[in-house]
């Protein structure tokens, strides 16, 4: 088949507002697992465990200079900021399909970019994450939740085991 689930737009919504015709780039969250290389007697060589995973980071870039997220850097402790990034795939026999990433984090740095005259600015905006979905069709992909110790992949929650062992 030719070209399958091509991004053709995005749109971004931040505690609740919607940013469509503002948002010049978005940077979805790298997931990555902290390893921890292993080799105990018996054994020939090395295996990888899963210590966890790594920090969640997501950026996007708006046009605007927009008072409603540069107030939302600095939350208190224990409140997050949601975000969601929703995109249009697009496969060659025009079937779309949506996909969403929905968030939850706070904002850790407002980049506000060189200012000129005549050209349009840009407002980067990173954010560390608490919470991580990612929707492809209405299919649940993987669904993480740090604080509640949930790492959802492929519908198996990897995680729930050993919330059980812990009581929790």
């Amino acid at each position: 088949m030719a070209a399958r689930d091509v991004l053709k737009n995005i749109n971004l919504f931040v505690d609740g507002r919607g940013y469509a015709g503002q948002i010049d780039e978005y940077n979805p969250p790298d997931l990555s697992l902290q390893t921890e290389d292993y080799r105990g007697g018996g054994m020939d060589g090395f295996t990888t465990l899963d210590m966890g995973q790594e920090v969640m980071e997501s950026s996007f870039a708006l046009i605007s200079y927009d008072a409603d997220v540069l107030a939302l850097w600095g939350v208190a402790e224990g409140q997050v900021v949601p975000f969601t990034a929703r995109g249009a795939l697009e496969s060659y026999d025009g079937k779309v399909k949506p996909v969403v990433h929905t968030m939850r984090g706070k904002i850790v740095t407002l980049a506000r970019g060189t200012w000129a005259a005549g050209q349009k600015p840009q407002l980067t905006v990173t954010i560390r994450l608490d919470y991580y979905k990612e929707e492809v069709d209405g299919v649940v992909i993987s669904e993480i939740d740090v604080i509640n110790m949930i790492r959802i992949t492929g519908g198996t929650d990897r995680l729930a085991a050993q919330r059980a062992a812990l009581g929790i």
